[in-house]
Parts: C-alpha cells; structure tokens; sequence
C-alpha cells in the first residue's frame, strides 16, 4: 500500500536526485520541486545539501519563490542536509547570509574546512546508540541551539543531528549512505506509523 504522504525534495541545486533515490526505500509520494507553485501539493519538503549561497540566489530570483518557501517550512514538517542546514537555521555565520528561520540555531558555514577536508566518520545517534554513517562535505557547525531544539546526534561535541517539531537539520549527508534512519526518525515524527510502509 503506497501512504499518502507526499513529500518533496527541492531541486535547485545540490544533491537532490540522491535524496528522491533515498525515499524509493520508503512507501511515499516523492518528487522533485523546481517552482514555487509545485510546494502546493506536498505535505513535506526536504532541502538539500549543496552551494547555499547559490540555491538563495535561485530562490531570491523573484522573490516569489523564497516567500513562499518561507512560509512553507514555518508551517509544514523540513529535513534540511548540509546546506539546507544553513537555509533552514535562524542565524547564519561565516559569512552572515539570508535564511529561512524554521529552527532555531545558529549555523557557521565551512566549519570543517573546504571541499578538500571532506571526510567520512562514524557516530552515534541516541535512539538506539547505535552507529551512523557521517559524510561531511564542506560542512556547517551548529554553535547554537535553542532551548526547543533537541539534539539527536553530535560529533566530536557538536550537534550535527538536530529537531524542532516537525523540522530536522543534519549537517552531513545521508543520502550518501545506505543507512535510513535519519529520513526513518523524520517520517515517524510526520507519520508515526510510517516504519511499516518500509520497502527494505
């Protein structure tokens, strides 16, 4: 039985095939948003990594699009990678730069070095304690999360896995990995029945 969950992934720029790739493991609508008036017919929308600074430049073209992006992620359920991270947070460092303000963190960019200091790590998550995947690519810091966030994973003392609600931030990439349980924790937290529409 497929859900009736449709969720998007937004593709402007980044690693947004990779994501809609990852959904396939699970029973739900998912497709790829280009325009502002696509947001209209999915429940929820994950941002993907990639350049930030380019992805707001996309989305501030009209003007349009950023608005309505906007108010989607203050009131739909958002999983932000890397740079959706950084457009996701509420403040912004390293440089300073426009963002979305759905969770309340404070996110410094480049924080682990250039595209030459990418690294592979493993870590743990607090459901379960048991090992994740960490692929960092030109990755943020969160310095900062406010008293709703919750924080479900960190790395060498930092938070790299945080929630607000509905909306999750990761700061590494898992759709570059095999393991699900980042988009696993956030459909449950959408749909907590959803584990029982896995496919694999």
């Amino acid at each position: 039985m497929i859900s009736s969950l449709s969720i998007g992934v937004l593709a402007l720029q980044g690693s947004y095939d990779a994501h809609l790739q990852s959904l396939k493991r699970f029973s739900v609508n998912a497709r790829l948003i280009h325009h502002a008036e696509d947001l209209a017919s999915i429940d929820a929308l994950i941002v993907p990594g990639g350049e930030s600074t380019t992805m707001l430049e996309l989305l501030k073209k009209t003007g349009y699009f950023w608005e309505e992006l906007q108010q989607f992620v203050h009131k739909k359920p958002s999983l932000g990678t890397c740079a959706g991270a950084i457009l996701l947070a509420s403040n912004v460092e390293n440089p300073t730069q426009d963002c979305l303000g759905a969770l309340d963190i404070t996110v410094q960019r480049n924080a682990y070095g250039r595209q030459l200091q990418s690294s592979i790590h493993d870590g743990r998550c607090k459901f379960d304690d048991s090992d994740i995947e960490l692929v960092f690519i030109r990755a943020p810091k969160i310095v900062r999360t406010g008293s709703a966030v919750e924080v479900l994973a960190e790395h060498d003392g930092s938070p790299i896995w945080v929630k607000q609600g509905q909306t999750m931030a990761a700061t590494f990439h898992p759709e570059l990995t095999s393991n699900a349980i980042v988009y696993e924790k956030w459909l449950e937290n959408i749909k907590p029945d959803i584990t029982a529409l896995l496919k694999f």
